[in-house]
């Protein structure tokens, strides 16, 4: 087809321009701000989802600025404008969220979208459509509800579809151009269940270990179980959280990249795979002997997730909380009880580790913690929190091997006192590095990839067992 000659082009929405759906974001924005309303969101859709859509649209508008464009498509279509040819936004979407889009993006010349009456899609767009431009037109999709739309244009441009759509369409219809899906949704949905913060659940060993129970292999079995349902129970809620903070997501310079963020997977998929992993993990749980323990890790980790995180100062006392929580798992499910030293010790030592995720955030952006209720001068009072919350971790530690009742289960209680050393030189080094904005990531995430902390562990453990065993 010669560039002269090439008839106007529409451009679908959702699934094309960009990576996402605005229906289901809002629907799902509703849920998750204002759920006393879904009843409401019932009466909507009985009236049709046209009505649904311009309601949602009004009450729960997307930020067009903020939304994932596939850079691909909105290149070429600058390509396109630029030479000559008229582009038009085709979209079931509202036209109030259509026409904010067109406005950020700049390069339509024309909107067709739901007019809170008719839902544009499918024949209904396809009729359209054909109305405006009689002498033929393009379309871009991505769905099946496309293939109507494809039948009466003169040529198909495929965005993002399916292997199978993909080749039916070729099979049928005149193909101008290709943008084939990138990345895969079974990855993307592993990485939104953050496998790499699974290790922070071996904090369930922690009370066997520190109880010397090394080699009692029930324990193990049960604290191995409780790891397991642990994992998916975690994974479970930051699915859940990273629907529900999509929007804060996509403003943040680094979580914008995130699954669901970046649209690289559907969060409706996400919730039905929380529903699975929680089921899933809550049946594992029972089995190691902590059932309940871990339901209330799953109530107060949704909790923080829908309401303690916006509270300031509140929300990292709670993350430290869920530390502590995962080490009583450990010991319940094992028969290790955690003695009030290791609590309390755990306790200020997550404290201060959650005030460096949170002081490296704030940090970063140099301003307002969205979502978070932190202020961009808040960062000096964060890190002088943190750092003497971890100096009297450190404390707390060197008061229990003072006890002569815990001196006592060790054989050898001088090399304990490496312990106490080799945590205030590693809370130091990470706060130092939060200083000088070197702190890009969850500390414990930080401490995996980091040598100096690999040795300080490996000093620890070797001080503990040289304790215990010389």
């Amino acid at each position: 087809m010669g560039q002269a000659a090439r008839p106007p082009l529409a451009v679908d929405l959702d699934g094309t321009l960009i990576r996402g759906d605005l229906f289901s974001e809002a629907m799902l924005r509703l849920a998750f701000a204002k759920p006393w309303r879904l009843p409401l969101l019932l009466a909507w859709l009985w009236r049709g989802r046209a009505y649904a859509k311009a309601k949602l649209a009004v009450a729960f508008p997307a930020d067009a600025a903020a939304l994932p464009y596939d850079e691909r498509v909105v290149a070429w279509l600058r390509e396109q404008r630029a030479a000559g040819r008229e582009i038009a936004l085709a979209t079931a979407s509202d036209q109030r969220a259509a026409q904010a889009v067109a406005d950020h993006v700049g390069l339509f010349d024309r909107v067709f979208a739901s007019d809170g009456r008719v839902n544009l899609k499918s024949r209904r767009k396809s009729e359209a459509l054909a109305a405006a431009y009689p002498d033929g037109f393009v379309y871009a999709g991505n769905e099946r509800a496309d293939m109507k739309v494809w039948g009466a244009a003169s040529h198909a441009v495929l965005c993002n579809c399916s292997p199978g759509l993909a080749r039916r369409a070729g099979a049928r219809f005149k193909i101008e151009r290709v943008f084939d899906a990138e990345g895969s949704a079974a990855r993307s949905l592993l990485t939104a269940m953050r496998p790499r913060h699974w290790a922070k659940n071996l904090l369930v060993f922690v009370p066997m270990l520190t109880g010397q129970g090394w080699f009692d292999l029930d324990a193990w079995r049960a604290a191995s179980i409780a790891f397991a349902a642990l994992c998916l129970v975690a994974s479970s809620v930051y699915l859940v959280n990273d629907v529900a903070d999509i929007d804060a997501d996509r403003r943040h310079p680094r979580k914008r990249m995130r699954p669901f963020a970046s649209g690289a997977v559907s969060p409706v998929a996400g919730l039905a795979l929380a529903l699975v992993l929680l089921s899933g993990g809550l049946a594992l749980g029972a089995l190691s002997g902590a059932g309940w323990l871990i339901a209330a890790y799953a109530i107060a980790a949704s909790l923080y997730t829908f309401a303690l995180k916006r509270i300031v100062l509140l929300d990292v006392v709670v993350l430290a909380a869920l530390y502590g929580l995962r080490i009583v798992i450990g010991g319940d499910a094992a028969g290790y009880a955690a003695s009030d030293w290791l609590l309390a010790f755990s306790g200020f030592f997550f404290l201060s580790l959650a005030l460096v995720k949170r002081a490296a955030e704030v940090d970063a952006l140099r301003g307002d913690l969205i979502g978070r209720g932190y202020r961009g001068g808040d960062g000096p009072v964060l890190k002088r929190f943190g750092a003497a919350v971890g100096v009297v971790s450190a404390v707390v530690l060197a008061l229990y091997l003072q006890e002569p009742a815990n001196a006592a289960r060790y054989s050898a209680p001088l090399f304990l006192w490496a312990l106490p050393a080799a945590v205030l030189f590693w809370l130091a080094r990470l706060w130092l590095k939060v200083e000088r904005r070197e702190m890009h990531d969850d500390p414990l995430l930080f401490a995996l990839r980091d040598p100096a902390s690999w040795a300080t562990f490996a000093v620890t453990a070797a001080a503990f067992a040289a304790a215990a065993l010389v």
